[in-house]
């Protein structure tokens, strides 16, 4: 509809060398949505700067001075994609009927976003891209990406397999995504959980177009534990049906050692005892490494610190550009 206004949310970290494709794309894309009135002639992309330390910052700024559908949003220091794209949403609710998010490296099909606009307009809050295949990642990243989509599902915690971060949301779903206050974002996860009316659209994910991945192994570790944690204890109980486990285990033992001494037969010798200690220590700590990372979560939410710090903006809200530092 002409009277619905979009924001574009994309979020960057040391993007420089892809950022004037992407701009350049976007800029044809949202021209065009705005001269068939799919969109009002307010719409924008919103760039977020997540505290890149190479060039972004000055290559959004210089693409905001040359246009009005261009605006750009940098925060303080690398605060993470998660916390970037809630900056991002947050920035652009006063002034947006719809958000789209997307990441900077365009390996998601922004010509599916009119696809999206569509399935707003039937009355869907909150519209997914999904991909069809994975064709474009390594055969190490397929499998670990299935096993963790299951791993979720088995933890119930509901999410769109195959979605990452590109989605679009209505002002109200934003709005009320704004209540969720946890410093430990899995903004997938609490997507799918506010349970708003959504919808699928389904695309093929291109190769990036230029720089490197900023999620790499350890990135991605990370962000899995973080998704699991957030959503379920599961984990924790876990930990306990082990413990259980491992006390009937050794009851048995010492039944069968009772009854060997009795018996006067041989005891097995010091190499089973040592491997049983090592284990059983072994288990004991994985133990206490979940509960302990529940544990961390709960001491950073406790301390409610800001999730950011915007330090400056451009061509938001109408202004040439601001520099007032805000928190939130």
């Amino acid at each position: 509809m002409l009277n619905d206004t979009l924001y574009i949310v994309v979020p960057c970290y040391n993007e420089q060398e892809v950022l004037p494709m992407t701009n350049k794309r976007l800029t044809v894309l949202l021209d065009d949505l705005v001269a068939r009135e799919k969109v009002s002639g307010n719409s924008r992309i919103l760039y977020v700067d997540d505290g890149s330390t190479d060039d972004t910052w000055n290559v959004v700024t210089n693409a905001a001075s040359t246009s009005q559908r261009v605006a750009a949003l940098k925060l303080t220091v690398n605060s993470g994609h998660q916390n970037a794209l809630l900056a991002g949403l947050e920035a652009a609710l006063p002034h947006a009927h719809i958000m789209v998010t997307i990441d900077a490296d365009l390996q998601d099909d922004c010509g599916v976003i009119e696809r999206m606009i569509d399935c707003y307009e039937q009355g869907n809050d909150v519209v997914f891209g999904v991909r069809r295949a994975r064709k474009t990642d390594s055969w190490f990243k397929r499998v670990t990406a299935r096993m963790f989509y299951r791993l979720m599902h088995r933890l119930d915690v509901r999410s769109a397999p195959n979605h990452a971060d590109f989605r679009l949301m209505s002002g109200r779903a934003v709005a009320q995504l704004m209540r969720y206050r946890e410093r430990n974002l899995f903004l997938r996860g609490i997507v799918t959980l506010m349970g708003f009316n959504s919808a699928c659209v389904y695309y093929d994910r291109s190769a990036r177009m230029a720089g490197k991945s900023k999620y790499p192994l350890g990135k991605m570790v990370s962000f899995a534990v973080d998704g699991i944690t957030s959503f379920s204890i599961r984990p924790v109980r876990m930990v306990f049906t082990l413990g259980v486990i491992f006390l009937f285990i050794a009851l048995c033992m010492l039944a069968y050692a009772l009854i060997a001494h009795f018996t006067h037969r041989a005891v097995s010798g010091w190499a089973s005892i040592m491997l049983s200690m090592w284990f059983i220590g072994g288990c004991v700590l994985m133990g206490l490494g979940v509960v302990g990372e529940y544990i961390g979560k709960i001491y950073i939410e406790v301390k409610d610190r800001p999730r950011y710090h915007v330090g400056a903006t451009v061509n938001l809200n109408n202004e040439k550009t601001s520099t007032k530092n805000s928190t939130i």
